[in-house]
Formats: C-alpha cells, sequence, structure tokens
C-alpha cells in the first residue's frame, strides 16, 4: 500500500525555451519539483537539455494513476506530445506561475 494514497499527484511535460526538447515527469509536489528543474537542482536530462519550462500538467488523486498516465504519454509519439500541450496551452506559455499563485 503506497503511503501517497490520499495526496494528490501530477504529470507534467517541461520544454526549453525553444522549444525543441520535452520531457513527461510525474510528482506528489508539483510547485516544489518544476522549483527543482527551473532552478537546475537536480542533475540529469532536465539540467543538461536546459528543460525550465512547464507547459502542461494534469493533477490526479494518487500516485498510481499519475504514474499510469505518465507511461502513457511517454509511450506516444513527440506529435501527441505536442497535440496534448496545444489542448490546453496553444500558446506554450510557462504554467509556473500560474500554479505558484
Amino acid at each position: 500500500m503506497s503511503n501517497y494514497k490520499n495526496t494528490q499527484s501530477y504529470i507534467y511535460i517541461m520544454t526549453n525555451y525553444n522549444e525543441t526538447t520535452l520531457y513527461v515527469g510525474v510528482t506528489n509536489n508539483l510547485i516544489r519539483r518544476v522549483y527543482e528543474h527551473k532552478n537546475k537542482l537536480v542533475e540529469g536530462f532536465t539540467k543538461k537539455y536546459n528543460l525550465t519550462k512547464l507547459v502542461y500538467y494534469e493533477v490526479f488523486e494518487n500516485i498510481e494513476d499519475a504514474i499510469f498516465r505518465e507511461k502513457q504519454i511517454k509511450a506516444g509519439s513527440r506529435q501527441k506530445k505536442i497535440d496534448l500541450i496545444n489542448s490546453i496551452n496553444q500558446e506554450w506559455n510557462d504554467l509556473y506561475d500560474k500554479i505558484t499563485n
């Protein structure tokens, strides 16, 4: 049984400012996780490719559903990820300010 059963979880997509690279992640704290990406506090893919712009996210009631959705999105094509982003954020604005206010 997961400790996160009653904690909201999130899947999210980050990109760089040229919008050339996409990263799909999952977290139980979206504000903290995006902050870590933006400030390059985590070694890895997002730091290497300067992915600091939150362009998409979904909210889930439990981590299991979020992980399932993350795998679904990661298995899809780049075009499917672009279509997903465009479905809620056609301008590809950075949504970080939206989640922190």
